[in-house]
């Protein structure tokens, strides 16, 4: 599978699982909105008091998942924080993708997360061999 086809496949979902290490070790999950980028970096918009931003902010590392009938994708990435006209840049991005997220940008702590991907998988259930990709960056 190719960057386009992935980007693609992303695209089609509407929602990710992103996981965050919480301060305790443990990991900790949540399902949020998300656009990409043709880089297929992740943009997703939160509360900055939220337990994903605070993990985030003190480590950095993060993996997401998503799934479709036939399809699963599997992320691992480091997120970062945006500020200024760069969070306005990408979270325009996220809104042209979940235009109902729009509705946040105003709301007081609300934050924007870019995540750049160290590795992907990507398998093609619906077939048997499954179809596998695995992309390092």
């Amino acid at each position: 599978m190719t960057k386009e086809n992935i980007y693609s496949e992303l695209d089609s979902n509407d929602v990710i699982v992103v996981s965050t290490n919480g301060p305790d070790g443990y990991p900790q999950s949540a399902v949020v909105g998300f656009g990409q980028t043709e880089g297929l970096e992740l943009i997703f918009g939160t509360q900055r008091n939220s337990r994903k931003a605070t993990n985030i902010l003190h480590d950095p590392k993060v993996s997401a998942v998503t799934i479709t009938k036939k399809v699963t994708i599997q992320y691992e990435g480091t997120a970062r924080l945006l500020s200024g006209e760069e969070s306005e840049t990408y979270a325009n991005i996220y809104y042209k993708k979940s235009p109902e997220a729009e509705k946040y940008k105003d709301v007081p702590n609300e934050c924007y997360f870019l995540v750049s991907p160290t590795w992907i998988r990507i398998s093609n259930i619906s077939r048997y061999p499954w179809d596998v990709t695995e992309l390092t960056f």
